[in-house]
């Protein structure tokens, strides 16, 4: 559905926003804003102008001359439309304006046409004067412009002002998309409800009060329902001494932005009423209704009736008929019929404004394959209580627009009406239904904008007719949802036993375990929980390890699986040895399996399960390799802080000189290093291995996937090197502790490029060159501000023995 949002302030006058703020309020309360689009897109400097006086043009047959005045000045233009007088008030652009298309109404360019002064045929040209195509418009919103030509204002402007303001184009036509279940809001009248609800305004609807003209509508026409379950209310009234004129521009222009194009008074009020009141309405000639009465029935079998397109359409005892006393007049909610068709002869008008049964127009409009707009809305089940609003409307503008005389009376054939529908109001359990905490006052008042009353005493809401999408608890609690407003709904955990269908946060970590073993050349293996006590003996545990303390199994397969391990290398070590004696020459495994630690000896109580990530390689990479592994891991779970390591770890299954404790700021969270040669040996491998193993319960503590966006640095980075002599008992994280604590914040980066020890070193030292960057976020950095920090690492250093090398 399109509507003018200036159709919509209409009916909240106190409502003053942009339009994007109005679209993406209107959907975050329920309204949903498919799109917008501004009339005056790409219209600047666009006045009122008066040609004054026309020349020909002296060497041009089809160009003329005009002298426009267009307020503070009189400008020549030079045109070659042919419907120019002197006198006329025209929409002129000004040197250097815009406007949106051509005059061929062809596509609009994205950023309109500029306009500059010039000369045609040697004559200068300061401006254009514009069609209603090159305005962006069209003549089915603007139907008084030429074909071709120039548009040509009714009636006198000021010369100088605003032309698109006088054409009515400051104005935004705005698109929803609306559900079926809310038939209200296919009309303005209902956004406009949501409007004011939605931005706290007042609602104003119009004021309807119809003068008549003192005859009686029982003396025209009567009104019989013959299937009462196919058309639950019929509303009649009668028009008469009707005048056939167009109708006033601001109807027109209402109309053509909503899609509708204007054809005369009678039928735009019609549609008119149907797109602000959401009813269909038909009109038929009194005149041609025999015995001046509407029976409305079913058809009969095998009729055929022609509809005002003309065509012929095959019928069937169930599609509903409006009739008269002798003839089909009308398909109910589809469309009317040729023989009592509206024409410039008409004298006395019939308005009918009735409520069908939807379900039934829907599928009488398959049937016979004819879906109108006014079927499309009457299938979706109308409030029989707003047809006597809407055909009251309709002859209020009636007399409004001088288009006749509206007889007294209505003829009005229902059933007894449906009560309102009425919900308890339980706000303790609206709360908890939504996760909130909202007063009972608050709710109230969300109520009161939705004209959704309230008896204390009875502690019952009574819906207004037109909402008859509010049927139980769940609806109200929705209305107060979305009013209240969906983003402020705090996000909680379902509280019953179902799931979210979504990874748990461990889960997610181990995932990326995974994706980042695997991307770094790690294939997946599965080891056995199960194991032999002679794995200690082969990882050369010692005899008093808390390691050995392990879970027994009762009723073993054997004794090579009579344990719980309390350790996971050996599963990754003996798959490396199957592969490096088969001849594989680089092999990458890892494995997420648990281990099982005791919590007493012996055994009274479910055992420690500890998930392990655990890592095994030989063949191309080193000890460095494999700490390059953690770090990508522990880069893409959030731990952002580099690890610590350090190499006091003790493990009797490592080489004694490379291996190390890894840390993440005083918490251990696994150990790498090279496996011991004596261990090595004890798996049947002549080679250099590497092993590394997380413990995942700590990792999961430390890991975190939320993610801060930092913009792009809008000052330079100065970058410093330094080159050291250190003496070799000094680790490089000792360095880097140093260069962390005292860079301040101006510290960017720093990186290790360059670890030597020869002969030009003297012994005992290596030397270990950085390179450390800074870079302010809030200014460009001075060079006292580097030599400050740089000065507060060297002193830093100092303290380590370190020495800067000449």
């Amino acid at each position: 559905m399109n509507t003018p949002l200036s159709w919509i302030k209409e009916y909240v006058p106190e409502l003053s926003c942009g339009d994007k703020e109005y679209c993406d309020a209107m959907t975050l309360s329920g309204t949903k804003v498919e799109g917008h689009e501004r009339l005056d897109k790409n219209l600047e400097k666009i006045v009122v102008g008066r040609i004054d006086k026309i020349e020909r043009h002296p060497d041009a047959d089809k160009l003329i001359i005009c002298q426009v005045n267009v307020g503070a000045e009189t400008i020549q233009i030079v045109t070659g439309a042919p419907n120019l007088s002197e006198g006329d008030y025209v929409p002129v652009v000004l040197d250097g304006g815009k406007v949106a298309g051509g005059h061929d109404g062809g596509p609009l360019p994205e950023n309109g046409i500029k306009i500059k002064a010039g000369k045609l045929r040697g004559v200068e040209s300061n401006g254009m004067m514009c069609s209603i195509e090159e305005l962006g418009s069209s003549r089915d919103m603007y139907p008084e412009a030429p074909e071709n030509g120039v548009y040509v204002f009714k009636k006198e402007v000021e010369p100088g002002t605003d032309a698109v303001e006088a054409l009515g184009l400051h104005d935004t036509v705005v698109e929803y998309e609306v559900t079926s279940n809310r038939v209200d809001c296919y009309s303005v009248l209902g956004i406009a409800r949501e409007a004011a609800a939605t931005f706290r305004k007042p609602f104003v609807p119009p004021v309807v009060e119809i003068k008549g003209s003192g005859d009686d509508v029982n003396n025209y026409i009567s009104v019989e329902v013959k299937d009462t379950d196919l058309c639950p209310r019929y509303c009649a009234r009668v028009c008469k001494n009707i005048k056939i004129a167009p109708s006033p521009e601001w109807m027109q222009r209402r109309l053509a932005a909503s899609g509708i194009r204007p054809i005369n008074n009678l039928v735009d009020i019609t549609n008119y009423v149907m797109m602000e009141y959401g009813q269909p309405m038909h009109a038929f000639d009194l005149s041609t209704v025999a015995g001046n009465k509407i029976i409305v029935r079913r058809a009969n079998d095998g009729d055929e009736f022609q509809t005002l397109d003309g065509q012929m359409r095959k019928l069937d005892s169930d599609v509903l008929m409006i009739c008269d006393a002798e003839k089909e007049i009308g398909i109910a909610g589809i469309m009317g019929g040729e023989n009592s068709k509206i024409t410039d002869d008409v004298k006395t008008v019939l308005f009918e404004a009735a409520t069908f049964n939807g379900a039934n127009i829907r599928k009488s409009a398959k049937r016979i394959g004819l879906r109108t707009e006014a079927s499309g809305i009457f299938e979706k089940g109308l409030d029989p209580r707003n047809a006597e609003d809407a055909i009251n409307r309709a002859c209020q503008l009636i007399e409004l627009l001088g288009c006749g005389e509206v007889v007294d009376g209505m003829v009005d054939v229902k059933v007894p009406l449906k009560e309102l529908k009425q919900v308890a109001f339980e706000p303790e359990k609206i709360n908890k239904f939504l996760g909130t905490d909202i007063s009972r006052e608050e709710m109230l008042e969300i109520f009161e904008r939705l004209e959704i009353a309230y008896d204390e005493n009875t502690n019952m809401l009574t819906a207004p007719s037109f909402r008859q999408d509010i049927e139980c608890f769940a609806d109200i609690a929705e209305e107060v949802a979305r009013f209240y407003g969906y983003d402020k709904i705090p996000t909680t955990l379902p509280s019953g036993e179902a799931t979210t269908g979504k990874l748990t946060f461990k889960l997610r970590i181990e995932e990326k375990a995974r994706d980042i073993a695997e991307y770094c050349g790690f294939s997946q293996g599965m080891c056995y929980s199960f194991e032999s006590p002679k794995v200690f003996d082969k990882l050369l545990i010692p005899a008093d390890s808390p390691l050995r303390q392990t879970v027994t199994i009762s009723n073993p397969l054997g004794e090579d699986f009579s344990i719980m391990r309390t350790i996971s290398l050996n599963g990754i070590l003996t798959s490396l040895s199957t592969n490096y004696n088969r001849r594989n020459k680089n092999v990458r495994l890892y494995e997420l399996g648990n281990i099982y630690i005791p919590k007493s000896i012996p055994v009274v109580d479910y055992p420690d399960e500890r998930m392990q990530f655990t890592l095994g390689m030989y063949g191309d990479g080193d000890f460095f390799t494999m700490k390059g592994v953690i770090e990508e891991f522990f880069e893409s779970i959030g731990m952002r802080k580099k690890p610590k390591y350090d190499p006091n770890a003790g493990k009797s299954f490592l080489h004694p000189g490379r291996q190390a404790l890894v840390k993440y700021g005083d918490i251990v969270v696994g150990f790498l290093g090279e496996l011991h040669p004596d261990v090595a040996d004890n798996y049947d491998m002549d080679t250099k291995v590497y092993v590394a193993v997380l413990d995942m319960p700590e990792v999961v503590k430390l890991a975190s996937f939320d993610r801060k966006y930092e913009g792009i640095a809008k000052y330079p980075a100065v970058s410093r090197d330094i080159s050291m002599v250190v003496p070799k008992k000094v680790l490089v994280g000792d360095i880097e502790d140093v260069i962390d604590q005292r860079g301040g914040k101006i510290l960017e980066d720093y990186q290790l490029f360059d670890i030597y020890e020869g002969a030009q070193i003297k012994p005992g030292f290596k030397s270990v060159a950085y390179s450390i960057t800074f870079r302010a976020k809030d200014r460009t950095l001075e060079d006292n501000d580097v030599s400050g920090a740089m000065k507060k690492i060297l002193n830093g250093l100092e303290a380590l023995g370190i020495e800067l090398r000449g």
